[in-house]
């Protein structure tokens, strides 16, 4: 008998977000209405700064500022140095808020984060991820075009998580 990974762990009901998936979920889908399937999402003030920041283009602040159902940190966090010294500001930000808060899943997409979490004892998902989720949960929607919409806002995915998304998805 075979088992998938969601008949053997249960999905996460609260989760703790880095901005680099935010800003993923913003241009997949146009909001951050996805993250709504969890219970709560924390975004630690960092990544909060980052996304007010809004880079050249102001891309993703509206939703993100719109999204009044996140749970977005206010304090600063006195942050592990070992986590301070090793990755940026919002990376170490979540994981230092998912330790606090007890919340045993994070949201980062680069790689070194993602490392440092998973080190850290915390179940580790991505914007790719989440969008997953969300279609097993009954959101309706194209990954294939949500995957385009991520790569025309200069998101990058490689190849082999873009087929693994659109297989999950049934899309391949």
């Amino acid at each position: 008998m075979s088992y998938s990974r969601t008949q053997i762990m249960p999905e996460p009901d609260e989760i703790v977000i880095n901005t680099g998936p935010l800003i993923a979920l913003a241009a997949a889908m146009g909001n951050l209405e996805t993250l709504r399937m969890y219970r709560r999402v924390w975004v630690p003030l960092a990544v909060s700064q980052e996304m007010r920041a809004g880079g050249p283009s102001g891309f993703a602040v509206t939703e993100f500022e719109t999204a009044s159902w996140l749970y977005k940190d206010l304090e600063p966090l006195r942050v592990d140095p070992l986590l301070a010294n090793s990755l940026d500001p919002g990376e170490a930000a979540v994981i230092q808020l998912a330790l606090d808060k007890k919340v045993a899943t994070v949201c980062i997409d680069e790689a070194i984060g993602r490392r440092f979490a998973r080190l850290s004892g915390l179940a580790v998902t991505g914007s790719v991820g989440i969008l997953l989720r969300a279609k097993r949960e009954g959101f309706h929607f194209s990954m294939h075009d949500a995957i385009a919409r991520m790569r025309q806002r200069g998101i990058w995915l490689s190849e082999g998580v873009v087929i693994f998304a659109l297989t999950q998805a049934g899309e391949a």
